[in-house]
């Protein structure tokens, strides 16, 4: 039996030590910041985080008990690459995160232990400029000094992210989402941005397209009439055309291709396509004759198609000034239309355009050269969306107009009007704008890239050209059609 007349810990000395023990945090430790973890997502099975955000962060004083260096082992190397495992030990105070932390997580929805610092919450260590996530608390070392615990240990381990949400308001902690650079790319441009992107090519301001037309008098092609589509052509084929007569032109034409067209077995491989039509871009002059057409190499077979002859046509195009902001390719009119009144057939001419990845026309294609044309034609492209606006924020919101698929900014670049976008919650539409939640900067969507950006050391692209040349599984059967 204790000794009745003794009190073994009064609650004024549990106040004293508690006292010193502060105190001497704030004067030998460092100030940290302390994130709990919420809790967004889980399985109902296993219970597994699917989704967890880190959106509040506490400074708190702590000691480093390692303070000679990180503890156990700081990089292992194994079978599956390199692995960084540095440690560190953080002694908080008991009564400052009772009386400080707590009160105000407590209230906060999805975190699911306030009364302590829990296991899976972060610590941001801002000497390293590094996050570290708590693995294990000891809560009774030393043990009941007193009769009472005064101390909370962390054991750290550094943090190994998974694309979790990070917006604390605290730049220097958020900015770790893009390694500390502006535009997520180090000087030797590598990617230094964590977790899964998604590039999103968007449209900036816009401007209209201008472009000039040539006339052709005597002997041009007119159009290219496909008369078998092929197939099996798994890259685009050359269109070869019979040479002018001396003193002619030889005309130039591209080849339009269309894929999900099974013609026998031509086009078993999902990628392979067929021609879906021909696109002149210089009619050439001279020809008494149709020239003959024929498709070379591009992998596939079958594809046929003839020429048309005749006299007055829109010839060459020139593109004066790409214009920018385009997401989808213009519509091409001819105005200003002179033809022949002695009595033969005339055929205004018709043409599409070619649209780059960053919003500008490249060139200007002919379907149909026309026919009975005296001079060139005026050349009218259509305007571009005029209603892009803004400059997106790292770390807001964007959602998608059409689709409401939402994500987190990552790098937003207004020159080259890429978005680089994080944590993706559905699947964004081409066409539809892209609104910034806390900007309200609205841009249309282009072009998607699924593929995160190249950090310099993936291997990914590289093993499965090397997988494929051994089997092409982009074929739906790798081992024959039955």
């Amino acid at each position: 039996m204790l000794n009745p007349f003794f009190q073994q810990g009064s609650r004024s000395e549990q106040n004293l030590i508690q006292d010193l023990i502060n105190e001497q945090l704030r004067m030998y430790g460092v100030e940290v910041y302390y994130l709990p973890r919420k809790y967004i997502t889980e399985k109902t099975v296993i219970r597994e985080v699917i989704k967890s955000v880190f959106d509040d962060a506490y400074p708190i004083e702590a000691y480093m008990e390692n303070y000679e260096g990180y503890a156990d082992n700081s990089v292992l190397l194994s079978k599956f690459g390199i692995q960084q495992t540095q440690e560190v030990n953080l002694i908080i105070s008991k009564d400052r995160w009772e009386s400080y932390i707590q009160p105000l997580i407590q209230n906060e929805p999805n975190i699911k232990l306030t009364t302590r610092p829990k296991e899976g919450d972060l610590i941001y260590f801002p000497l390293g400029d590094r996050l570290f996530e708590i693995k294990y608390v000891e809560h009774e070392k030393p043990y009941y000094q007193l009769q009472k615990n005064y101390v909370y240990e962390l054991r750290c381990e550094l943090f190994r992210f998974e694309n979790e949400i990070l917006d604390t308001g605290v730049e220097n902690i958020d900015d770790l989402l893009i390694g500390g650079e502006s535009d997520g790319l180090t000087d030797d441009s590598l990617n230094t941005i964590l977790g899964n992107t998604q590039t999103l090519t968007l449209v900036g301001t816009g401007a209209t397209a201008t472009a000039v037309a040539g006339i052709v008098t005597d002997g041009g092609i007119r159009l290219i009439t496909i008369t078998n589509r092929g197939g099996g052509y798994t890259s685009i084929p050359t269109v070869g055309i019979s040479s002018a007569p001396s003193g002619g032109v030889t005309g130039v034409a591209t080849a339009v291709m269309i894929g999900g067209i099974v013609v026998c077995t031509d086009n078993a491989n999902q990628n392979a396509k067929s021609v879906q039509n021909v696109d002149i871009t210089n009619p050439g002059s001279g020809y008494t004759v149709a020239p003959g057409v024929r498709f070379i190499g591009g992998g596939g077979s079958g594809a046929a198609a003839t020429a048309t002859i005749g006299n007055g046509l829109v010839g060459i195009i020139t593109v004066t000034s790409g214009g920018s902001g385009y997401s989808t390719s213009p519509t091409i009119t001819f105005t200003n239309e002179l033809f022949d009144t002695s009595g033969i057939a005339t055929v205004s001419a018709a043409a599409t355009a070619i649209v780059s990845s960053a919003g500008t026309i490249t060139e200007i294609r002919l379907t149909n050269a026309g026919l009975g044309y005296t001079a060139a034609p005026t050349i009218s492209i259509s305007a571009p969306s005029l209603d892009s606006t803004g400059d997106f924020i790292f770390n807001e919101v964007v959602t998608g107009s059409t689709s409401g698929t939402t994500a987190r900014v990552r790098v937003w670049n207004s020159s080259t009007n890429l978005l680089e976008v994080s944590n993706v919650t559905g699947s964004f539409v081409i066409g539809e704008n892209i609104v910034g939640s806390d900007s309200g900067a609205s841009h249309q969507l282009r072009l998607i890239n699924l593929e995160p950006l190249d950090d310099g050391f993936a291997d990914n692209s590289t093993i499965e050209s090397a997988a494929d040349a051994i089997i092409d599984f982009s074929e739906r059967n790798p081992f024959g059609i039955p």
